[in-house]
This record gives structure tokens, C-alpha cells and sequence, in this order.
């Protein structure tokens, strides 16, 4: 191995003799450092696929690069940009109507057209980067660059995507890189036998909440790491946009937590603000908006971030939309009350509430009200008859 002028050490396999790769695709592969701590087995951040074998718990890291003629080509171009989204949200493995966990072409062939016929002009997909805890429905990342083996191979999301588009459909990815898994056997946790790796150290470093690690954005390889990991679901599978998650409590070191937000811009402004994490956002912004004009940029905040959907030539994070939290908890706090204790101020200064020419996504109802400790707007209204 040869260490580069930044520190990184790189290896190169050139290809055998007959033109093969070094390395047979489908082979596991796995990283072996010998660390202070002792010996480190880890897999590769930069893995384009990993799974499960039967019997075991840690994912194995898969060398993926099949051959040509079974590589998936696209066939249709990717819909221009709606003046209106309307979107719909799904889990690829819970969108069976069956007990089990769905699969890339089912969801292909048995929901798109479905969602469809709804009018829906994007659909929006959780659980896309591998993740070892199932239950996490996909927001505690593993393997960042590699889509969940669960549904699939990478050549079935890419056909999936493609139908999407064949459809009119945005698709839309929701991307997690406001934290990451604190796995050891198969996340980047401990990835060289430090917990500083890819992460803050100490207790910055954790989400004491959501029980995951915390990326450090001041360090320069953690920013090529995750902006060339948005640009690879770009480039490879032709997603539209990104639906960013955990915004908020990228930008701040108090992470949102127990926090009221006032509107005092010394609450955005102050020394609560993770400065690396917010230019991380605007580099990430100025990425996509550069590469892919049309491409859609949502982001989940709850704070009300000042600058959040300006463009960032013009100062801002960079945003397209804000992801309008407040209103679909609305709806299911309404439900939760008589008609008659119903103000509707209270619902007006609700769905107004935003900054001046602020482009926001709204929903009915998201993961976050239908599974996260609540239940559907459907339940609400009729789980008491059925």
C-alpha cells in the first residue's frame, strides 16, 4: 500500500492476465487493519453491495461489478422537474400487502403503476442504504453506498427506477447523513479501531437519542466521503433528489433536542451552530444543483433555519424545500380532539408558518406520524370498527 500527499493509503489490483477483474464479482471482501487496539476486520466504507448470509448476524461486505451484459441499462430519460410535487412515501419492504418483506420488482411492477393511478408525481423511498437493524426502517446506515440487499440486487433498484421514470414518476431518495449506524462488525464505527474516524470523539461524536454515531464535517475526508456518496446515487441510479433527513439536528450541536425555537436568530446564529455541518449542506446543495439542475433538494428541519432555501450563490444552505414538519402532526392533533375544540387560527397560522418565498413539502401524513410511536390518519378515524 502507498500512502497519497493527504494521508490516504490506496492499493491497486490490476486487472489478471486474461482480462478478469483481480477480484470475481460476488466475492466478500473485507478490510484487515492491524490497529493499537489489535487486529480490525472491517468493511469497506465505499461497498457497492453487502448481505446477510443465513445463520449470521454482521452483513458481509460483497465485491460488486458484474459484467457487462448483466449490468442494467437504462431505457427511458428521467422526468423534468413538476411546478408541484405531490409525493408519495414508501418502504420497498413493507409495501406488500403479504407478511413478508417486499422486493425491487414487486414494488416495480405491483406499486408503481399503482401510485400512479393515485395522480402521485413522485414517490419518495425509505430504506434505500443497507442497514443491518431492520427496525431502524433504514436510518441507521451501515453500508452508505450500497442498496439494501433486503429487496434485492443494485440492477433490480435500478429497473425499478427506471419504470419510475418510464411512468412520468420522480423518484426520490430519502438520504441519511445526519448520523450513521454505531455498528463495529459492519458499519463505519470503529472502522479503524479509533471511534474518531469518520466521527466527532467523545460525546459530540454520539447521539445520545437515536443511539448512533455523529459524523464530523470538519474533516476533509468525511466530506468526500459523503458528497461523493450523494453524487454516486446521482450518477449510478438516476435518482431525482434527495429527501435529507435529520436536518436539524445536523446544524446544531444541541441537536433540536429539548429545544423551542423562537424565530431570535441568536438561536440559528450562535455558538449552538455546527458551522462544518452547515457549509457540509451547502456544498452538498451546490453539488446536486451543479450536476443535476433539475434535481430536487428536500430537507428536514423543524428549527426554521433562516437562509435554508436560498439558493447558495445567493448565501443560503441551498435547499429547494423545507420539509413542513408541523403540519402533518397537526392533522393527527386535530384528530386527537373534539370538532368542536378545533381553532382555526391555530390550523391557518400552521399551514402559513414559513419564511417569506420558502418552498416547503407538506404532508398528510410521513413515517413519522404512521410509525414512529403513533399511527395512520386511517387508524385514527376507523381503528375503533375494524
Amino acid at each position: 500500500m502507498t500512502r497519497d500527499d493527504y494521508g490516504v493509503w490506496e492499493l491497486f489490483l490490476p486487472n489478471n492476465a486474461d482480462g478478469s477483474p483481480a477480484i470475481p464479482h460476488g466475492s466478500r471482501v473485507k478490510i484487515r487493519m492491524d490497529t493499537p487496539s489489535g487486529v480490525k476486520d472491517s468493511i469497506s466504507a465505499w461497498i457497492k453491495f453487502s448481505v446477510q448470509a443465513p445463520g449470521e448476524i454482521p452483513f458481509n461486505g460483497i465485491y460488486y461489478d458484474p459484467p457487462e451484459e448483466e449490468k442494467y441499462v437504462f431505457q427511458h430519460p428521467q422526468p423534468k422537474r413538476p411546478e408541484s410535487l405531490r409525493i408519495y412515501e414508501s418502504h420497498i419492504g413493507m409495501s406488500s400487502p403479504e407478511p413478508k418483506i417486499n422486493s425491487y420488482a414487486n414494488f416495480r411492477d405491483e406499486v408503481l403503476p399503482r401510485i400512479k393511478r393515485l395522480g402521485y408525481n413522485a414517490v419518495q423511498i425509505m430504506a434505500i442504504q443497507e442497514h443491518s437493524y431492520y427496525a431502524s426502517f433504514g436510518y441507521h446506515v451501515t453500508n452508505f453506498f450500497a442498496p439494501s440487499s433486503r429487496f434485492g440486487t443494485p440492477e433490480d433498484l435500478k429497473s425499478l427506477i427506471d419504470r419510475a421514470h418510464e411512468l412520468g414518476l420522480l423518484v426520490l431518495m430519502d438520504i441519511v447523513h445526519s448520523h450513521s449506524s454505531n455498528n463495529t462488525l459492519d458499519g463505519l464505527n470503529g472502522f479503524d479501531g479509533t471511534d474518531t474516524h469518520y466521527f466527532h470523539g467523545g460525546p459530540r461524536g454520539h447521539h445520545w437519542m437515536w443511539d448512533s454515531r455523529l459524523f464530523n464535517y470538519g474533516s476533509w475526508e468525511v466530506l468526500r466521503f459523503l458528497l461523493s456518496n450523494a453524487r454516486w446515487w446521482l450518477d449510478e441510479y438516476k435518482f431525482d433528489g434527495f429527501r435529507f433527513d435529520g436536518v436539524t439536528s445536523m446544524m446544531y450541536t444541541h441537536h433540536g433536542l429539548q429545544m423551542t425555537f423562537t424565530g431570535n436568530y441568536g438561536e440559528y446564529f450562535g455558538f449552538a451552530t455546527d458551522v462544518d455541518a452547515v457549509v457540509y449542506l451547502m456544498l452538498v446543495n451546490d453539488l446536486i444543483h451543479g450536476l443535476y439542475p433539475d434535481a430536487v433538494s428536500i430537507g428536514e428541519d423543524v428549527s426554521g433555519m433562516p437562509t435554508f432555501c436560498i439558493p447558495v450563490p445567493d448565501g443560503g444552505v441551498g435547499f429547494d424545500y423545507r420539509l413542513h414538519m408541523a403540519v402533518a402532526d397537526k392533522w393527527i392533533e386535530l384528530l386527537k380532539q373534539s370538532d368542536e375544540s378545533w381553532k382555526m387560527g391555530d390550523i391557518v397560522h400552521t399551514l402559513t408558518n414559513r419564511r417569506w418565498l420558502e418552498k416547503c413539502v407538506t404532508y398528510a401524513e410521513s413515517h413519522d406520524q404512521a410509525l414512529v410511536g403513533d399511527k395512520t390518519i386511517a387508524f385514527w378515524l376507523m381503528d375503533r370498527y375494524v
